[in-house]
This record gives structure tokens, sequence and C-alpha cells, in this order.
């Protein structure tokens, strides 16, 4: 028994040990992917000459990854003596907390940056664009339609959210010269906006969103181009060395990863996986599959640049914890420490704190549910009899406790010593514990087995 406890706890060492090493191997990748894209984007920025205009397109939903991608182009840009950033702009929008974030990057730029929208700037996307020194629409591109959305797709009515999503729109136009109220019309639909440039108002439950040729009459753009080189022609950079900027693989992986909704599967699947690990030691495949899900949401979120490695430490200084207190005692404590480790650098190295602890929330109830339901298929077909010690030493096989008094029964001898109700008889010259059925029985008596109880002989007298 003691080989099989000892066994199973040297599995347990080496699964956990290898969660560990796959965790390390994961961040230590996403360090070695990341300066890697960065050192081919510096490569190629600096084998150009003359004026440098940095194209970084902007098309996808505005979220954290994004911001990271972008942070990391105007490092880039000012680092090279860009001359000029050229947003490409054609989305949908996004979370306003990125596009706050974006905005505060463009604003704080030591490159000036024009946006060109090509497409559509709506929603977050608008608020990026009026952050730009500079508005280039493209032919029946669109900005605007800036109201708040919830995730769930229904419109926010909170005053509080409008306001302040209102007050930064405001802020936004006005740094660059442009009427603060279109801007605010274009997040509150109850604010009353006059544009007898294009005949048209906003307000009374209309957001407003303009065209091309409307954002020209009004001030929302400063130019109408149809191309990417008609906008540099017009800003006097037609000969100037386009770089084009495009997100490396692991930047385009790491944005796939930090989305909630796989963010949340991905700490199910690694909860999941670590507690059927732990549960049946020895299985190995949960928990290596778990410690690749973590593996993959601190890659992402390293790589996304909200992740430090001291963040991946806290969480694998949590596994350790969990690991000692299965073989040293400690009532609890070091295992209480190792979940507030792994709670601590999962939520820590995320973008939105808030939302990391919903998600992890979320992850945790499904993964009780999930492991419930495991554990209960597993018990009937058998899976845990598996880590059950189940071998027996039975008479059959020829164990015995003791030795068989079968023989005797039926048998007569004398009392020789008082029988109280236990004592001794001799049975043909066999001395043999006995019991009686509760009388007492005089020494030099006469007696008779009547019972064999496994190794209890019972008599009477006769």
């Amino acid at each position: 028994m003691r080989n099989v406890v000892t066994s199973s706890k040297r599995r347990s060492v080496l699964v956990w040990g290898l969660i560990a090493l796959v965790l390390a191997c994961g961040v230590m990748l996403g360090i070695g992917v990341q300066a890697a894209s960065s050192s081919g984007q510096q490569t190629q920025g600096a084998a150009v000459s003359g004026k440098l205009v940095y194209v970084i397109p902007v098309h996808q939903t505005v979220e954290s990854g994004l911001y990271s991608f972008l942070e990391r182009a105007f490092a880039e840009a000012a680092s090279s003596g860009a001359a000029a950033i050229v947003l490409d702009i054609d989305t949908l929008g996004g979370r306003l907390d990125s596009a706050d974030r974006i905005g505060k990057l463009i604003r704080g730029s030591v490159v000036p940056t024009t946006a060109f929208v090509h497409g559509r700037a709506v929603s977050a996307g608008s608020y990026i664009a009026l952050n730009a020194n500079k508005i280039v629409m493209e032919p029946g591109g669109t900005i605007g339609s800036a109201a708040v959305i919830h995730q769930s797709g229904k419109e926010i009515d909170s005053a509080k959210i409008i306001s302040r999503w209102s007050s930064e729109m405001r802020s936004a136009a006005e740094l660059r010269g442009r009427n603060p109220d279109i801007a605010e019309g274009m997040v509150n639909k109850q604010v009353n906006v006059d544009m007898p440039q294009i005949g048209k108002k906003g307000g009374n439950g209309t957001i407003v969103s303009l065209t091309a040729e409307e954002a020209l009459k009004v001030g929302y753009a400063d130019y109408m181009a149809g191309s990417l080189d008609e906008t540099l022609s017009w800003m006097g950079l037609s000969g100037a060395q386009k770089i084009s900027f495009e997100p490396s693989f692991a930047e385009n992986l790491a944005r796939w990863l930090v989305n909630p909704v796989v963010m949340t599967v991905l700490l199910l699947i690694g909860l999941v996986g670590i507690a059927i690990e732990l549960l049946l030691p020895g299985f190995t495949l949960p928990g290596v599959v778990g410690a690749l899900a973590f593996a993959l949401y601190f890659f992402g979120h390293y790589v996304a640049g909200f992740a430090g490695i001291e963040h991946v430490i806290l969480f694998i200084a949590g596994i350790v914890l969990l690991v000692l207190e299965i073989f040293v005692p400690s009532f609890g404590i070091m295992g209480i420490l190792g979940i507030a480790a792994i709670m601590a650098g999962v939520v820590l190295a995320a973008f939105d704190t808030k939302n990391a602890l919903l998600s992890l929330g979320i992850a945790t109830v499904l993964a009780a549910i999930t492991v419930t339901i495991v554990a209960v298929v597993f018990k009937r077909y058998g899976v845990w009899n598996k880590f059950i010690l189940r071998d027996e030493l039975s008479a059959d096989q020829g164990y015995v406790s003791f030795e068989s008094k079968h023989h005797l029964f039926g048998a007569l001898g004398v009392a020789v010593t008082p029988l109280r109700p236990a004592g001794i008889v001799d049975i043909e010259g066999e001395k043999v514990d006995v019991v009686t059925e509760g009388e007492y029985i005089e020494a030099n008596r006469s007696v008779m087995v009547i019972k064999i109880e496994g190794g209890r002989v019972v008599v009477k007298q006769v």
C-alpha cells in the first residue's frame, strides 16, 4: 500500500513539474516571438532613407490587443524619425476603455497623425479618428454613430456613462478645433445639434452620423481622397517611403486569446484540467491540457503587453503551494495561499481586472459543474476504481487470520477451568479456549461443542 501511495505522489510531482514547465515555455515563446517581430520591424525601418510614413491599419474591433499593437507601432515610428503616421481606419468600433487609451496614445504622439477613413469610423472608431491631427475620408466613408452599446448588443441609456463618453468625444473634437456639439450628438441622441452647412439636425432620438461629403462640409474631415497615395500627396509626402506596419502572427494570436469569451474558455479548460489531475493523480492528460490552456492565457496577455513575468511567477508559486499541501501538513494554509496566488496571477495578468474577475468567476462555476459531472460519470464506469486498493486475501485463496476449529464441532470434552462463561476445555488431550452461551459451568464437568463461529468455540454442559 505504501508503494502505491509513493508512486502516486511521484507521478503527481512529475505532472505538476510538467505543468510549470509548459507555462514557463509558453511565456518564453511569447517573449521570443515578440522580440523577433519587434526586431523585424526595426530592421525594416532602418533600411529605408528619406522621409518615412508609417501606415498603421485599424481594421478590426477596437480592443485591448489593438492598443498594444498601436503602442508598439507608434514607438517604432517615433524611434525611426517618421515624418507622419497614417491610421488606415475601417472599423465598427469596440471597447470604450481601449479606445480611450488609444486616444491618449495618439494625443501624446510626437509624430503627427492623420486618420484616413477609407470605410467606416463608427463608435469607438470615430473617437480614434477625432484624436488624430487631421482626418481624410474616402468618398462613401462614414464617421459617427458613437452610441454606447453593451456587449449584448443593447444600447446603454445610463446617463452617467453617456455623459462621460460625450465629454470624451467633445474634448477630442475641441482639441482639433472641430465643433464639439456634433461630437456629442454622435453619442447622445437627446442633444440637439444644428448643422446648417448640410441642412441637417441631430437630436430628438437621432444619433449623428456623417458621410464623407457631410463631414468635409461641417469640418469633421479635412480632405476627401480616393486612395492612400492621394492622401499622402495632400499631406505633402508623395515622395515619402511608406512603411506598412502590420501586426505579427503572435499579436494576431494574442488579440484572439485576450478576447473575453476565449479568455473565459481557456480559464475553464485550465481549471477543469487541474482539478481532475488533483482528484485523479496519475492521469497526466487532464493536467497537461489544463497547463496548455493556462500557458495560452498568459502567452496572449504577455504578447498583448498586459502580463509580466511576475504574474506568471505568482501563478507558478500558487501551483507549488498546492503541491506542497499534498506532502506537508499545513492545515490547509498552503492550499489557501496557493489558490489565492493562482487567482491573483490570473487576474493581475489581464487588461481589465473587473472583466478578469468576471471571467474567472464564470469559469470557476462552470468548472465545478463539469468536474462534478465527470466524477459521477467516471465513477459509474469504474474509472475511479483504478485508484482504489481492491486486493483482498480470501480464505478461498488460502489466506486465513486464525486456525480453523470446525473439526471440533460435536466433540465431547471436560472443563479444565470453570467456564464464566469463558474458560479452557480438554478435548481429546487438546486444550481449547471456549465460551458458553452465558451459563456458568464448574470445572471437571463434561461439555460438548455446539457451535463454531470463526475462531470462537461454543460449548454446553452435558
